[in-house]
């Protein structure tokens, strides 16, 4: 059977509306900006269905106005989020060695605007059990390192018109911004676009696009290196694994955030604590591990209230950190659920303005880009993005989205992606990136698979 393939119908690039003023053409970055050079994009999209009509000249009509708004939505938006509109620029200093990375708002296309086809359904999309490979094709930069945009636009707007609905998904250079900084955009998108603004007016959330550094530094840094190649690094996951979208009703985390509670006799594991260590668990007896072997559990972690002062939630870049536990295979399955999320939830509390202050000054100290490969191993299990985020209050004319899925970018073998459920109500979605053997193991799982749940939105 024929693997239909994308179709492109236009791409273009947009510009802030109203133009910048001259203040705004420089924007610097911070440690955690600079050490994401080397990682992929954020991919992250939404499924909408198409209204329904009774013509093929009224769905027509509808797309062409959808693109035509979106377009102008974006350019009133990149006002406000003004340095995803420009580029990448690593410039090298010649006395003494070393490169500063900086973007420039000015010298730039602005973002880019794709509008695409694809001959599948809604249904092609949700009903299988694995996430269909077709899905990565919905984002634009496939494999590009955040490097990249250099000579890439540092967001990309993808709009694919299946033949029932339609899939909005965007691609951000992770220098530029964390799922925080990806989502306040993303919610602002569509806030503007439901508020039908036709012209330039103020937001609820306006982005702080001033990067934070420790008193004595910034807002140049320079990276000290001779070459490119010594902080640059190219790492295709070349292996083959599944990836499947696993549903968590709110009752069943409920149920694991009480368990969990109740072996630890404590009230202060969180449910998302509670679920991260059935997922580490349940992957680790999955892997068929050597019970000496040393296990690593590590948790993406908003910095921005951990530190005093705590930055704002609309500060605009990163400022997000992997916090770890780790422990013996054998000790990890020998002990219960509770066990292993209070090591969990000790990790998350001890990580504090001082922890996030002294990662910013060794970096200072000791400049270093991270490598993705370093997470690649068989005995770590990585949790990235939250529940947390409003994925589903984005609205582009088409009523609630019917779900979220990801492109090819930042995945590999121990990946997990937290989505919250389409449903609400506390329930959550984690996108799981195994080996195929390992995910069958998985699928096996008592433990595991008892508090999984089918959910349909089609339904």
């Amino acid at each position: 059977m024929r693997t239909p393939s994308l179709t492109l119908v236009s791409e273009s690039f947009i510009k802030p509306y109203p133009s910048m003023e001259n203040s705004k053409q420089i924007c610097y970055l911070a440690p955690w900006d600079i050490a994401m050079l080397s990682t992929h994009y954020i991919q992250k999209g939404l499924l909408f269905k198409k209204p329904t009509s009774s013509s093929s000249l009224n769905q027509q009509h509808f797309i062409e106005n959808l693109v035509d708004k979106l377009k102008h939505s974006l350019s009133l938006t990149l006002f406000h989020f003004y340095p995803l509109s420009g580029r990448l620029v690593i410039k090298k200093i010649e006395h003494p060695p070393s490169y500063s990375v900086y973007i420039d708002c000015k010298n730039s296309l602005g973002a880019k605007f794709i509008h695409a086809t694809l001959d599948v359904t809604i249904n092609d999309i949700l009903s299988p059990i694995d996430v269909p490979h077709i899905v990565h094709s919905f984002f634009d930069h496939h494999k590009a390192l955040s490097h990249d945009g250099c000579t890439m636009s540092l967001l990309s707007i993808q709009v694919t018109e299946l033949l029932d609905g339609v899939f909005i998904g965007c691609s951000m250079n992770h220098c530029t911004g964390d799922g925080t900084a990806y989502w306040n955009f993303f919610n602002t998108f569509s806030k503007i676009f439901q508020n039908d603004n036709h012209v330039f007016g103020p937001i609820s959330h306006q982005p702080i696009n001033t990067r934070w550094f420790p008193e004595g530094y910034g807002p140049i840094i320079n990276l000290p290196f001779k070459h490119e190649a010594e902080f640059i690094y190219r790492y295709d996951e070349t292996a083959n694994f599944r990836e499947r979208i696993f549903h968590f009703s709110a009752e069943s985390i409920a149920k694991l955030k009480a368990k969990a509670n109740k072996e630890s006799n404590t009230n202060e594991i969180s449910s998302f604590q509670s679920l991260s260590a059935l997922v580490w668990r349940s992957i680790t007896r999955a892997r068929h591990l050597e019970h000496d072997k040393r296990t690593t559990i590590k948790l993406a972690v908003n910095n921005r209230t951990r530190m005093k002062p705590s930055l704002p939630n609309e500060y605009f870049g990163n400022s997000i950190s992997a916090t770890s536990t780790e422990t013996t295979v054998g000790e990890l399955l020998e002990n219960d659920l509770g066990w292993a999320a209070w090591k969990i939830h000790m990790a998350i509390i001890n990580h504090d303005d001082k922890v996030v202050r002294n990662w910013v000054e060794e970096w200072l100290h000791s400049p270093f880009v991270y490598k993705t490969d370093l997470f690649f191993d068989p005995y770590t299990v990585m949790m990235g993005s939250s529940p947390r985020f409003n994925m589903y209050g984005n609205e582009f004319g088409m009523g609630k989205a019917l779900g979220v899925r990801s492109g090819y970018a930042n995945k590999f073998d121990g990946k997990i992606t937290s989505y919250p459920g389409q449903e609400g109500g506390g329930s959550i979605d984690l996108e799981v990136c195994l080996s195929p053997d390992k995910m069958m193991a998985l699928e096996t799982d008592e433990e595991f698979m008892s508090s999984t749940s089918v959910f349909n939105p089609l339904f």
